[in-house]
């Protein structure tokens, strides 16, 4: 029968119109099915590879090049598993940034086709790819080491805690990590506790409050004083003006009112004794060090500096100690008492780094041109003080949490 009859013939016609008819229906119907289960396994595979930046931007090892295929595909596949997606590659790269580094990956595969074949089309490509950047803001001024204790960062009493543009840190997991009493007030760019903390009333951050953080790395870890030996001075002591050069002063310094005290440039061991500073003495010194540790004298060399006391004391800009205007020995016994309560006229510029030190403060310049990074094993505000971190000629280390996040 020729197709014209065959179309004029009324015997039995609907059946064969309606599957013609049908046949781009169910195409359509097809194909929808067929890009759905495609852009299923898409969605999939995008939320494995930014899980997979993600975690290579935390890992260390993203560095080594060597390393970047391996690790890229043992994170794609721990995050990914669809039989439907076959022949699936990835790449990743990696490049440095100003405070870290950027992760790049791409992932591919092919999705065979239910229905799409009587189209002509037995696959369907899958492609995504994704940007993770990992980076540290180095804007920490204040860091507490301590892992476990309660008030580990303390504010207490009336004291006024203004940190210009940098942020305070707690190292500590305890439930009350950072305590903030009374009246006493904490103002900063962030702060971050790796437990918790009480009197978040009393906080006041541009950029928020984190809890749960992971712990922060010692920025001075790897700084070391050189070795010393024998006595330069003994007890030293002054009430008028003088002037004295690097050396061991077994004993301590002892500076009473009336005194001017002027360092030259070197590091200062303090073997044993304290370092007293009297109300109305004066102690200055610009590329200086003071290492408080024990050799020659028994227990070791501790800090006191009292209301109404001048100081002015800046940090070496190389060498060892870079950047490290006060550093306490790391094997003095673990909460060894340093008082930096001189007030108002007291500058401590660049680090003070006391890993074993219960620091007790109040101070600092009330100038956004200052220096200061305060890092104890605990840190405790007792008076008003102020902080800032234009570090840029010190010598400072950076310090701050990694962040981990995805680009648009």
């Amino acid at each position: 029968m020729s197709l014209v009859l065959f179309l004029k013939s009324r015997e039995g016609g609907v059946a064969p119109m309606l599957a013609l008819a049908a046949l781009p229906l169910f195409a359509s119907v097809g194909a929808s099915i067929d890009f759905g289960r495609a852009a299923s396994a898409r969605a999939g595979l995008q939320g494995a590879v930014d899980a997979a930046a993600l975690m290579m931007a935390k890992d260390a090892k993203v560095a080594d090049t060597t390393q970047l295929a391996s690790t890229a595909n043992n994170y794609l596949n721990a995050n990914f598993q669809n039989s439907e997606v076959t022949n699936l590659e990835s790449s990743v790269t990696t490049s440095s940034t100003s405070s870290g580094y950027s992760v790049n990956m791409a992932a591919s595969g092919i999705v065979a086709t239910r229905f799409m074949g009587v189209m002509g089309f037995s696959k369907l490509n899958v492609s995504v790819h994704s940007t993770a950047l990992s980076y540290r803001d180095g804007l920490g001024c204040v860091l507490a080491l301590d892992s476990h204790a309660s008030g580990a960062g303390t504010g207490q009493g009336s004291t006024n805690v203004v940190l210009n543009g940098c942020s305070l840190y707690d190292n500590s997991d305890n439930t009350t990590a950072l305590t903030v009493g009374g009246s006493a007030q904490i103002t900063a760019l962030s702060v971050g506790v790796v437990g918790n903390l009480t009197g978040a009333a009393n906080i006041t951050t541009t950029q928020g409050i984190r809890t749960g953080i992971g712990p922060l790395d010692d920025p001075y870890a790897n700084a070391s004083f050189p070795a010393f030996s024998g006595c330069t001075d003994q007890n030293f002591a002054a009430k008028n003006p003088v002037t004295i050069n690097p050396g061991v002063y077994c004993g301590g310094m002892k500076l009473n009112a009336g005194a001017v005290v002027t360092l030259t440039p070197g590091i200062y061991y303090l073997d044993g004794g304290d370092l007293t500073v009297n109300g109305g003495a004066t102690l200055y010194g610009d590329g200086v060090t003071l290492v408080f540790t024990s050799k020659n004298r028994n227990g070791y060399a501790t800090a006191s500096i009292n209301g109404n006391a001048t100081i002015d004391l800046k940090p070496p800009k190389s060498g060892g100690t870079a950047g490290i205007v006060i550093f306490g020995d790391r094997s003095m016994p673990t909460g060894t008492s340093f008082t930096f309560n001189g007030g108002a006229t007291q500058y401590l510029g660049g680090a003070i780094y006391l890993p074993k030190g219960a620091v007790s403060f109040s101070g600092g310049a009330n100038s956004s041109t200052s220096c200061t990074q305060l890092i104890g094993n605990t840190v405790t505000f007792t008076g008003n003080s102020n902080f800032a971190l234009n570090c840029n000629n010190y010598g400072t280390k950076p310090f701050s949490p990694l962040v981990v996040k995805l680009t648009m």
